[in-house]
């Protein structure tokens, strides 16, 4: 009966995304007529073969990207905020993001204090996603330790704001030692990017999405019974070390995969689920998970239009955009001092 009463709800917020897919693959350094886009996406006639490899090979790729990375990280947040109950919680607390940092970091400065055997690793177009996704997976590792080692989910997130700490540490000792071409490049790295990967890489993407997204709704129930503390979640029959351990699994999944694909963009995973909340007014998870996808994807597809500077051919760093949008709505949040979980 509930998710009837919000159909109106999600069928505006689909209609805009649509829109908005199109404005953002219309946006670029080359003009494109809309009738040539339109005919590019569904396989009609085009004035220039260019303009269609642009569309296909470029603009779409990056348009999915941004709705994969925003629904995504958006996800991440809800399961996060859920989970510890605090409204401040994003898809990095866990650490996750900052360890695949830390494997980019050792690929990419790492050549100065390893030697050659980085350097050479380096030039591979998938030597990125891979040492970002085994050090996301390192720091994954040591959280389901430390999980399953306390009883207190609070302790979890300290500890996981202590492993992410800990290797920024490392990354600070590394970029000391490293030459400032090699900073620069590790720097362009962590500014967040969505337009750099090729099909192939969307598929892996969209696999390995596709098992986190699987996996929230498995733990929907688990995440409702959550609201209200783990003890009442105990007296419905939920096992909560086993629930929990599957919310941080699905997180630092979609959180390791994200960050390795687009790097560390900030805010979206914090600020979307709020908007959620205010707009359906509802902590029921089966309404909520379907509305911080879909809005978390229309706000990165409005973050990279705007990114993309309309009539220009230069482009600003994504994490820029987002951190411009959602560093204003967690000051609002903190301000309001209103209950932030319906």
């Amino acid at each position: 009966m509930e998710q009837k009463k919000y159909t109106k709800h999600f069928i505006l917020l689909s209609i805009l995304l649509v829109i908005l897919f199109f404005l953002n693959i219309s946006l670029g350094s080359v003009s494109i007529p809309f009738k040539d886009l339109f005919n590019s996406v569904f396989g009609g006639t085009v004035t220039k073969d260019s303009w269609r490899t642009i569309i296909i090979n470029f603009r779409i790729p990056k348009a999915i990207t941004a709705i994969l990375v925003g629904s995504g990280l958006s996800i991440c947040g809800l399961l996060m905020q859920t989970l510890f109950r605090n409204p401040l919680a994003g898809p990095f607390v866990l650490g996750i993001s900052s360890g695949a940092s830390l494997g980019v970091a050792i690929l990419i400065l790492g050549s100065s204090v390893f030697g050659g055997f980085f350097l050479t690793t380096s030039i591979s177009n998938w030597s990125l996603p891979i040492a970002a996704s085994l050090g996301a997976f390192l720091v994954l590792s040591a959280v389901i330790i430390a999980a399953n080692r306390v009883k207190n989910t609070m302790s979890i997130l300290i500890i996981g704001l202590m492993f992410g700490s800990l290797t920024s540490a490392v990354i600070s000792v590394l970029a000391y030692f490293s030459e400032a071409a090699q900073i620069q490049q590790y720097l362009f790295w962590s500014f967040g990017s969505l337009g750099n990967l090729t099909w192939n890489e969307i598929t892996v993407f969209v696999i390995i999405y596709s098992i986190g997204i699987l996996g929230t709704i498995a733990v929907i129930k688990p995440l409702n019974s959550f609201l209200l503390g783990e003890n009442y979640a105990k007296s419905l029959g939920i096992n909560v070390k086993k629930s929990r351990n599957i919310i941080l699994l699905i997180t630092s999944i979609l959180t390791g995969v994200i960050t390795a694909f687009s790097g560390p963009i900030a805010f979206v995973g914090l600020a979307v689920p709020h908007i959620a909340r205010m707009l359906f007014a509802s902590s029921n998870h089966k309404i909520l998970l379907p509305a911080v996808a879909i809005i978390g994807a229309i706000v990165l597809l409005i973050c990279d239009a705007i990114a993309q500077l309309p009539t220009s051919e230069f482009t600003l760093p994504i994490n820029a955009i987002t951190s411009l949008f959602g560093a204003p709505v967690v000051i609002w949040l903190l301000i309001r001092k209103k209950r932030l979980f319906v």
